[in-house]
């Protein structure tokens, strides 16, 4: 976990929507000092009645922090970024909880902040919005990418082991350009899918009809679209680049798909299902080996970063990390049929 040299960690949150407002609470709960900041007054305010101490100066929210979580809109980010790294300590360790993660690494090299901050994203949320909407367990479970890099590996070891303490979620290693790829199909296209189903039915003359007959087919299928459309449009056009190209291979399936319809192709409709089914049942009961390391903490940190960069990318998390006696050990697991 962060320590401040009085053993406790003292933290700070820039940005106290439902994902900021809920990493706040949860912080506030497990007893750690915590800050908060929001360019919203009333947000402020509303901090302030919860019991939260909230500064109306983003520098007096950070300043004396051991970590920072920045929380705001993803187009908020670089500056916010830039801002907090002049008012915050040079040992504090700075993260984000942002959708996309290469335009935010990329900036952070370019101010020089590569060693203080560890682009993040946990996957989790909800289609409502704001600090009334936040809950502490929210994270519960959830999967939080954290991207190391070699400059910055003290900062990812020792915030990767608070988020895990903290959240109780399992920590996935792995490189921005390979999370925005991912995210793409995991996050941002089902997004654009529910849209596209909520916009058709909002559009057709049987709308009434079909909300009238709508069921948990429909409910999920365009649960997403309930998320608040600003918040949505920013995600999509931060990751446009990925989240075309991973459109392609939606697209193709869905051609494939109608193309087996118009042909009356029963038997390429249900192989295709049945592989879709495949897909979802393996979703919902992933098996998974323990695959465990440690490394010198005065060593080459190339292989620490290769084992974590390929456990993320091969589908597998960490639940542990400890520093002590000159090591760091990992607790990592990887899917059964990962070699």
């Amino acid at each position: 976990m962060v320590d401040s040299p009085g053993g406790n960690p003292r933290a700070a949150v820039v940005g106290t929507g439902l994902i900021g407002g809920s990493v706040l609470l949860r912080l506030r709960e497990r007893g750690i000092d915590v800050t908060g900041w929001d360019p919203d007054a009333a947000t402020r305010a509303q901090g302030r009645a919860r019991g939260v101490p909230f500064p109306d100066e983003l520098a007096d929210a950070v300043r004396d922090r051991d970590v920072v979580f920045l929380c705001g809109p993803l187009s908020s980010l670089p500056e916010t970024l830039r801002v907090v790294g002049r008012h915050a300590g040079a040992d504090c360790v700075l993260t984000d909880v942002g959708s996309t993660k290469g335009g935010v690494a990329a900036f952070a090299a370019a101010q020089g902040l590569t060693g203080r901050f560890v682009p993040g994203h946990p996957m989790a949320g909800a289609e409502r919005a704001g600090l009334t909407a936040a809950v502490p367990e929210l994270f519960d479970g959830a999967a939080w990418v954290l991207c190391p890099a070699a400059e910055g590996i003290e900062r990812f070891r020792t915030l990767a082991a608070l988020i895990i303490d903290v959240f109780d979620a399992r920590i996935v290693p792995l490189a921005p350009d390979v999370h925005d790829s991912a995210a793409a199909l995991a996050s941002h296209i089902p997004h654009l899918l529910a849209g596209s189903l909520a916009g058709a039915v909002a559009a057709a003359d049987l709308r009434d009809a079909v909300l009238g007959l709508a069921a948990g087919s429909f409910r999920d299928g365009t649960r997403v679209a309930g998320t608040p459309a600003i918040r949505t449009a920013d995600m999509l056009l931060n990751n446009r680049d990925q989240v075309l190209a991973q459109l392609g291979r939606v697209t193709a399936i869905l051609d494939q798909l109608a193309a087996a319809l118009r042909a009356d192709d029963a038997a390429a409709l249900v192989g295709q299902y049945q592989r879709a089914r495949g897909l979802r049942l393996a979703l919902l009961d992933r098996e998974l080996r323990a695959a465990p390391r440690d490394f010198p903490l005065d060593g080459d940190v190339g292989d620490e970063l290769a084992y974590l960069l390929s456990l993320g990318s091969a589908g597998g998390y960490l639940t542990r990390c400890v520093v002590a006696d000159g090591r760091v050990t990992y607790a990592g697991h990887l899917p059964a049929t990962t070699g």
